[in-house]
């Protein structure tokens, strides 16, 4: 089998946890959709790919200039949580406990992959600190090697500052990651969080 229904196959297997089987059951299934709801499909990804951009405050996604986190009035905007991506943000959001302010770091620090603090959001997050009054800092991020590296890099560089530093309680598991975790597992963890 050649051509374009192959190089859909082919293309479908590139996205996450998508493997042979399922690429060909979804290019099927596109096969035999009408060509309208392909038109809608295309112009649903083509619009993310040229309207999403990050918050100008928290770095989460959005389409307008400052994020609807960010603009709404009823947030405690005395605390800022720390999150590694917008889908462990969207997570945390799903369980509806933290009514807070988020910071995406787009990434942890990683030293064998070269990733240092100037190649995430950190300095944008110290630049907020002091900033509204920010009374604490909850860092919810993954707890992995890297999660834990930079945790404590957060840690380091707030010492000194008037602003208290909590860490997400662990029941999360160990390797585990925040956008597969339950809405009462994260709850609890929000609710039980540690200072640091």
């Amino acid at each position: 089998m050649k051509g374009p229904l192959e190089r859909l196959i082919r293309a479908l297997k590139k996205l996450p946890g998508v493997g042979e089987k399922t690429a060909t059951r979804y290019a099927f299934h596109f096969l035999n959709t009408d060509i309208k709801e392909i038109d809608i499909l295309v112009s649903a990804l083509r619009q993310l790919k040229e309207d999403l951009k990050l918050c100008s405050i928290c770095f989460n996604l959005t389409d307008t200039e400052v994020c609807e986190v960010c603009s709404n009035a009823r947030r405690d905007v005395s605390r800022i949580c720390v999150v590694e991506t917008p889908l462990d943000l969207m997570a945390i959001e799903k369980a509806g406990y933290y009514k807070g302010l988020y910071h995406v770091l787009h990434g942890v620090l990683s030293p064998l992959d070269a990733i240092g603090p100037d190649d995430i959001k950190l300095p944008e997050l110290i630049s907020r600190i002091g900033q509204n009054g920010i009374a604490e800092i909850i860092i919810a991020l993954n707890p992995t090697v890297e999660g834990e590296a930079t945790a404590s890099h957060i840690r380091d560089r707030l010492q000194g500052k008037s602003v208290k530093i909590t860490r997400i309680a662990y029941g999360i598991p160990m390797g585990g990651s925040l956008e597969y975790s339950d809405p009462l597992t994260l709850s609890k963890a929000f609710e039980n969080r540690s200072e640091l």
